[in-house]
C-alpha cells in the first residue's frame, strides 16, 4: 500500500488505542483465564483447536505467496482483531465484556486465516495483559478464533447472495460473529461447571452475566466493522479487489484463472 493509504489505516489503528487508554484497569478480561478449566476440558479444547490453526496456515501461506502486497493488510486485521479484544468494559453483573475484531479479518481473508491471527492474539494478551492463559488458549481461541470468525464469514456470505446492501451484510456479520463468541464461551464454561439442576441451567446463568452489555457491544462493533470497511474501500481498493469479499471468487478460484489466461 502507499504511504497515504498506510498513515489513514495507523490513524484509525491509533484512535481505536486511544479508546483503550480511557477505559479503566481494575476490572478482570472475559477471556477464561489462566488454571480455570478443569485439565480435561482444557486439553480437549486444545485439541479441537489444531486442525483449525493448521488450516489457516496453510491459507495465510496461500494468500500472502499469491498477494505479497496483502501482508500489510492482514497484519491490520490481527491488530484490529488485538486492539478490540483488550477493551475491558466493566458489566453490571460484576463480570465484564469487550469486542472481539475479527469480524473484519473474517471477511476479508476468510474464516482459516482468522483462527491463526486469533490464536496470536490471545497467545500476546495473555503473556503480556494478563488476558485469558495459555492453559485456556484452546478454548479461547475456540471462541474468539474459531467460532466467531466461521459465523461472521458465514453471514456476510448468506446475505451478500440474498443481495442485502454491503454495509448491512458487514454490520450483521460482526455483530453477529461477537455475539457467537460469547454463546461459545458460555457453552464452555457452561460444560466445565454444570449446575445442580444441569448443563443447560449452567449454560444460560453464564450467558445471562454477559448479556447486558454484549449486545450494545456487539452493535457498536458492527458499526466501527462498517467504518473501518468504508475507510479501506477509499483507500485500499486494489488490495481489495484480489479478495474474496469484494470479487465474489476464492483466491484458488483467482489463481486457476490467471494460469488459464496465461497459457
Amino acid at each position: 500500500m502507499s504511504l497515504r493509504k498506510t498513515k489513514h489505516i495507523g490513524l484509525l489503528v491509533a484512535y481505536v488505542m486511544s479508546i483503550y487508554i480511557f477505559f479503566p484497569d481494575n476490572v478482570y478480561a472475559m477471556h477464561i483465564m489462566e488454571g480455570f478449566l478443569p485439565f480435561n476440558w482444557a486439553a480437549f479444547w486444545w485439541i479441537v483447536m489444531i486442525p483449525f490453526v493448521l488450516a489457516g496456515v496453510r491459507s495465510i501461506k496461500k494468500t500472502v505467496t499469491l498477494y505479497p502486497n496483502l501482508k500489510m493488510l492482514l497484519g491490520m486485521a490481527g491488530a484490529f482483531a488485538f486492539v478490540l479484544s483488550a477493551l475491558k468494559i466493566p458489566s453490571v453483573t460484576g463480570s465484564c465484556s469487550h469486542p472481539t475484531g475479527v469480524g473484519l479479518g473474517a471477511i476479508l481473508f476468510g474464516p482459516a486465516a482468522m483462527s491463526v491471527l486469533g490464536m496470536i492474539v490471545l497467545i500476546f494478551q495473555a503473556l503480556l495483559l494478563a488476558h485469558g492463559g495459555i492453559t485456556t488458549l484452546g478454548a479461547n481461541t475456540f471462541s474468539m478464533g474459531i467460532v466467531g470468525p466461521f459465523v461472521s464469514y458465514g453471514i456476510y456470505r448468506g446475505l451478500k447472495k440474498l443481495g442485502a446492501p454491503q454495509w448491512l451484510s458487514i454490520f450483521m456479520a460482526a455483530t453477529l460473529g461477537n455475539l457467537m463468541t460469547y454463546i461459545t464461551t458460555s457453552i464452555q464454561l457452561g460444560l466445565a461447571f454444570p449446575a445442580t439442576s444441569g448443563v443447560s441451567a449452567s449454560i444460560l446463568k453464564f450467558m445471562s452475566i454477559f448479556a447486558f452489555t454484549q449486545i450494545p457491544l456487539a452493535i457498536s462493533e458492527g458499526l466501527l466493522t462498517v467504518m473501518v470497511f468504508n475507510i479501506l474501500m477509499a483507500y485500499s481498493q486494489k488490495e481489495l479487489q484480489v479478495l474474496s469479499a469484494f470479487t465474489g471468487n476464492a483466491i484458488s478460484s483467482m489463481k486457476r484463472k490467471q494460469e488459464v489466461k496465461e497459457a
